[in-house]
């Protein structure tokens, strides 16, 4: 009687196993690999690289959705680099001239998606006009021509910007600006940049594309005054490069670093400020412009007072104060926005949901990636 246990045990056994699946060996996933040309390098960028390309590729590859590198144009040409990139984006001018051809030709051959990404008005005549006198030379235009002409894909930060690509361009989509919440989510500010009790303190900040845009505040911040007579100083941050300061306003100097490091310096400096003003002339240049400005000074926690442009269309219906082009109009403005002193909680839930990278949609993934 045992023995014959023992057999029916050992056939149950035996059936068990030869009946029984192996488990299966998963591969590994293998992520897109995106590639991006962008001028520096090592973290080392333009604020426009930064804001436009970086910070957002870097939040791919923090959340897994895909392998990011920067290419070497000359490697990806020549072959040295052997990477199988699904896309490669390039922005702007960061192609010399001479090399955009060659550059399209290579991803072509190896089945490469290629993107250009541009966020200001490089094609109209007035625009070039403008970048030239920023110091955009005709090889750095050309160059921009040439890959807006040749790419897949061209991504672009506005609507009306849009416009002006899409006669040139194969494909194009809108991405708007997003803030990078690892820079921008404040902490506790700095206590030796307290507001002063004397005066209060006004921020515009800026590209040297910008220049012009400063002097419509001229007779704006020209002996302007709170309603209890304490003195509303404008503080300039980059914008211009005259060497004399005028009376109206006062240059701020930020310390040496970057776009991660400037933000965060914003951020720990922001009680330095009640308020911030993006002021733009009605040109057509200006009107393919983005809200950046508006997302951060919210970030910032300051009330913006913006020209009533396309730009500021969006920031306009969510708390931005968009001012038409009136003297008066804008002392009212600028007062108003120095007396709240903080940003609009509509501004800040809109900038915080809608306009966060991580929170903004997936556009600019499904465009390169998809």
């Amino acid at each position: 009687m045992p023995r014959d246990l023992v057999r029916r045990a050992a056939r149950r056994l035996r059936r068990s196993l030869t009946g029984a699946r192996p488990t299966p060996v998963t591969e590994p996933v293998r992520l897109p690999v995106l590639g991006y040309v962008v001028a520096g390098g090592g973290g080392a960028h333009p604020a426009s690289a930064h804001v436009r390309v970086v910070r957002r590729t870097e939040h791919l590859a923090r959340t897994g959705t895909a392998e990011i590198r920067q290419v070497d144009p000359v490697a990806f040409v020549d072959g040295t680099d052997t990477t199988g990139y699904q896309v490669v984006l390039v922005q702007r001018d960061a192609l010399p001239r001479d090399l955009v051809a060659p550059f399209l030709a290579a991803a072509a051959e190896r089945r490469t998606r290629t993107a250009a990404e541009v966020d200001d008005d490089f094609f109209t005549e007035s625009g070039r006009d403008r970048l030239a006198r920023a110091e955009y030379d005709p090889d750095r235009l050309a160059s921009i021509d040439a890959l807006v002409r040749g790419a897949d894909l061209v991504v672009v930060s506005t609507d009306e910007l849009a416009a002006l690509v899409r006669p040139l361009a194969h494909r194009v989509v809108v991405v708007r600006n997003a803030l990078d919440p690892t820079i921008w989510t404040p902490g506790e500010p700095v206590t030796d940049d307290d507001r002063p009790a004397d005066e209060h303190r006004v921020l515009y900040m800026g590209t040297l594309t910008h220049g012009a845009d400063l002097a419509l505040l001229r007779d704006v911040f020209t002996d302007l005054t709170a309603p209890d007579g304490t003195p509303i100083r404008l503080e300039v941050i980059g914008v211009t490069e005259d060497a004399d300061e005028p009376s109206w306003y006062r240059r701020v100097e930020v310390p040496d670093g970057h776009y991660p490091a400037f933000a965060r310096w914003l951020v720990d400096h922001r009680e330095r400020w009640r308020a911030g003003v993006a002021p733009l002339r009605d040109e057509e240049f200006n009107r393919a412009k983005s809200d950046l400005k508006a997302l951060e000074y919210t970030a910032l926690g300051l009330p913006a007072v913006v020209s009533d442009r396309p730009s500021y269309r969006d920031a306009r219906g969510h708390g931005v104060v968009a001012v038409p082009d009136d003297v008066g109009a804008w002392r009212d403005a600028v007062r108003g926005a120095v007396a709240a002193g903080t940003a609009d909680p509509a501004a800040t839930r809109w900038v915080r949901d809608e306009r966060t990278i991580g929170e903004d949609g997936d556009a600019w993934r499904s465009a390169l990636l998809d």
